[in-house]
């Protein structure tokens, strides 16, 4: 039986080593790519290159190995590769382990570069003056709604959206103990408290509440204070040498948040796209519904419209629109054309891949 241990893991040594042999040989054509792409002067991102990569690898394996573990390996790969060609910088609210951090990694992979901001509004500054490639900020949770500063954060910088992770988000007490009889204060970013409030409420009733300005914060925190305990990532607990006290707390589940990846420009299209604007309507009656009745008209779905008061000016908002499709799709273009005569103001946001939903805990 020794001998046949052996034998199996001899055999899986040669392929683990033909695997490392064939991502050397990857990469290699990865950067020969790069400089194709440079002397052509093609935008290094392929959004559709990679989907039709990740729809032949399915199909190919027929179930065989598991279908998510399988994208999440190719994931990996494919971003490592992308990024020989060119290394990127990423900015998001941190500080680290924050569920924005999970989120960029989920997105670039590890070999990205990552540096935390202490705004959302930083992020948006730190792309627009070119300082990092990309950002990531969450721009809506399934359960609390829109992240209005985000919302606002468009409409004070010159960004694109590049791209958008849905992760669906579990949350986890931690502390450096690991006993609730330890916790005096929980801390975390002000959705998470509002997301777990039931079950603190149940559960740590005589509690105070300390909202911060992210989950990676209040992790710090509770490094430092044994008394206070921090709803937090799985990231966070790694990260801060931190102990679980309780996992998902959170009180419903399907708790899904949006994150938005922001650059200087917009992928091509990638055949599964979505397109965001920012729409300012004519002050007069039924302005909103002709901008509705366009859209409807041209057979494209509306998935989501948020409004903001414009700063400055009472009683006057922008709308944020979402549109299902490309803006190099005929149908968008047109309809963009139309609603550009119609609005006192519009803006193309960006179109970008849709995202899959991906587990935050994972």
């Amino acid at each position: 039986m020794a001998n046949n241990l052996l034998n199996v893991r001899d055999n899986i040594d040669k392929i683990d080593n033909n695997i490392l042999e064939l991502l050397k040989e990857r990469i290699t054509f990865a950067r020969n790519i790069g400089q194709l792409k440079d002397e052509s002067k093609r935008a290094k991102w392929d959004p559709l290159r990679e989907r039709q990569i990740y729809e032949r690898l399915t199909q190919q394996n027929e179930g065989e190995f598991p279908d998510k573990s399988l994208h999440a390996i190719f994931h990996e790969i494919i971003t490592t590769c992308r990024l020989s060609q060119q290394k990127i910088a990423v900015s998001y609210l941190g500080p680290e382990a924050t569920f924005t951090h999970l989120a960029g990694v989920k997105y670039f992979g590890q070999s990205a570069s990552y540096h935390a901001m202490e705004s959302i509004s930083d992020v948006f500054s730190e792309v627009e003056k070119g300082r990092t490639q990309y950002g990531i900020v969450p721009v809506e949770n399934s359960i609390e709604g829109a992240v209005f500063s985000t919302l606002d954060s468009f409409m004070k910088y010159r960004t694109k959206i590049c791209g958008e992770i849905r992760m669906e988000i579990t949350h986890n007490l931690v502390c450096q103990s690991g006993d609730i009889a330890d916790i005096q204060t929980v801390a975390s970013h002000a959705q998470p408290l509002a997301q777990c409030r039931e079950w603190l409420r149940k559960h740590l009733p005589s509690c105070p509440t300390l909202p911060v300005f992210s989950t990676g914060a209040a992790a710090q925190m509770a490094a430092k204070n044994p008394n206070i305990g921090a709803i937090a990532s799985s990231l966070a607990i790694t990260t801060y040498d931190l102990q679980v006290v309780v996992k998902g707390i959170e009180d419903y589940r399907g708790n899904t948040t949006r994150f938005l990846v922001i650059g200087k420009e917009s992928p091509s299209p990638s055949g599964a796209d979505r397109t965001s604007l920012l729409l300012g309507h004519m002050d007069r009656p039924g302005a909103l519904n002709e901008i509705l009745s366009v859209i409807a008209r041209a057979g494209i779905n509306l998935a989501k419209i948020e409004s903001r008061p414009i700063k400055g000016k009472q009683w006057q908002y922008l709308f944020f629109l979402d549109l299902l499709g490309h803006i190099e799709d005929e149908p968008i273009r047109d309809c963009c054309e139309t609603l550009k005569a119609l609005c006192s103001y519009f803006e193309w946001l960006g179109s970008y891949p849709r995202g899959e939903e991906s587990a935050s805990n994972s």
